[in-house]
């Protein structure tokens, strides 16, 4: 079965944007040892699992082209095939992006026992804490910047989750990657 990994940009008090969808606390620029642990975690990954909201500016961001990322990063970002979970969608506005509603457990547990690599999910908010709370993801990849914001937009729903360190490494640029599995009830 293939697995579902979230990567996460968060800060050190546990948000994943401000109270107002700010992101300016995000480190930039990654140093090269963040890039290639990065590149490692996706690369048995061939599907992107995305919110509407989030897919609204992700996918047009790397169909741009930004500046700053190298040519392969882009190429893989709009090359693999994305879902982007939608109950206000019925079809994909986006080249190489399907739309899927409907209930969340049952959508991605289709997806999951479709053959193939890996999924990756980056979010949105919503989509983040629905996915937890329904126990869908098999690998939380949290890269925490060296930055608390005090109030925002929280990784994790309003429940209690036993999670498993897998591995923690810190980065030149400052961010610690925190990598964890569920504990399973």
């Amino acid at each position: 079965m293939r697995r579902l990994k979230l990567q996460v940009q968060t800060t050190v008090d546990g948000y994943m944007a401000g109270p107002d969808g700010e992101m300016d606390w995000m480190t930039f620029p990654w140093t090269d040892d963040i890039n290639t642990y990065i590149d490692a975690m996706t690369a048995p990954v061939d599907c992107i699992v995305l919110g509407r909201k989030l897919a609204e500016g992700f996918i047009p961001a790397w169909e741009s082209g930004p500046q700053g990322e190298t040519q392969e990063t882009i190429d893989w970002m709009n090359n693999t095939p994305k879902v982007v979970i939608s109950n206000s969608l019925t079809e994909s506005p986006w080249k190489n992006a399907t739309v899927a509603g409907g209930d969340l457990a049952e959508t991605v547990n289709k997806l999951k026992s479709e053959p193939g690599g890996d999924i990756i999910t980056y979010g949105g908010g919503t989509l983040v804490r629905e996915l937890i709370a329904e126990e869908l993801i098999d690998e939380l990849h949290l890269f925490v910047n060296p930055t608390a914001i005090g109030a925002g937009m929280p990784v994790f729903p309003d429940t209690r989750r036993r999670l498993r360190l897998v591995t923690a490494r810190p980065f030149d640029c400052g961010i610690t990657a925190l990598h964890y599995e569920p504990k399973r009830s």
